[in-house]
């Protein structure tokens, strides 16, 4: 079971640059997905056997301070970060950048924002079939487009937990020699699909608000119970009830 007061996150924002290069696998944690792992063996092992977790949310900072935990981030790493800080170090050198997921609608309009903000990037994008579970054709195909592509930076992006659990399971068959990121969610905000917080909303830690606040039909479950559920969890830690 995931336990966040034993788990190793990563401290601050400027620890992103003392990640090595090479294959490393980078995961986020927030409230939503810690809860989902909770019940998710499968999805809890990817997330703590990743190489790096990063605390995307301050509910799981606060939380670490208020467990004393073994890990005390000093801030919100969110996955949009993430994917700022690798996209401006590789269009710095040139490189392949590929993303793998979402739509064919969504993934055509990364091509075409990712040649303005980052014109020194070569784009590969991949969009596998939607449905709930892949086939063991479909995971085949998507292993080969992405050691095919052979990038220098991999973007995964098919909402949690799927992404995670996804290349969790198919890393050993992956020939790759990059970063690898599941951040879903930043494919929308890249593309423009969805709207990021405003600054304000992103420094108070208060995006989650934002979020259910323009779109409550799809987040008021996710924040709302979800919210109260991690409190819960977290709760049960502090005072050992499991």
């Amino acid at each position: 079971m995931i336990r966040l007061k034993t788990i190793t996150l990563v401290g601050s924002k400027d620890e992103l640059a003392k990640i090595p290069e090479g294959k490393v696998l980078i995961n986020t944690i927030n409230a939503h997905s810690y809860n989902v792992a909770r019940n998710d063996e499968l999805f809890a092992e990817a997330l703590t056997k990743g190489d790096y977790l990063i605390p995307d949310g301050m509910s799981v900072v606060k939380a670490c301070k208020w467990l004393h935990a073994k890990s005390q981030p000093k801030e919100r790493i969110a996955g949009a970060d993430l994917f700022e800080f690798e996209m401006e170090k590789l269009n710095k050198k040139g490189g392949t950048v590929m993303f793998m997921g979402s739509s064919e609608k969504t993934l055509a309009k990364v091509v075409v924002q990712a040649a303005k903000v980052y014109p020194n990037l070569k784009v590969v994008t991949y969009s596998p079939p939607y449905k709930p579970e892949f086939n063991d054709e479909d995971n085949k195909a998507i292993v080969n487009a992405i050691n095919t592509a052979n990038p220098d930076l991999l973007w995964i992006g098919m909402t949690a937990p799927k992404q995670e659990k996804w290349t969790y399971s198919y890393w050993n068959e992956l020939s790759i020699h990059c970063h690898v990121g599941t951040i879903g969610a930043v494919f929308d905000f890249f593309a423009g699909n969805t709207k990021r917080a405003p600054q304000w909303w992103q420094r108070h830690g208060l995006e989650w608000l934002y979020r259910l606040i323009k779109e409550p039909r799809r987040m008021w479950r996710r924040y709302l119970v979800g919210n109260l559920l991690f409190l819960w969890y977290i709760a049960g830690e502090k005072f050992k009830v499991w």
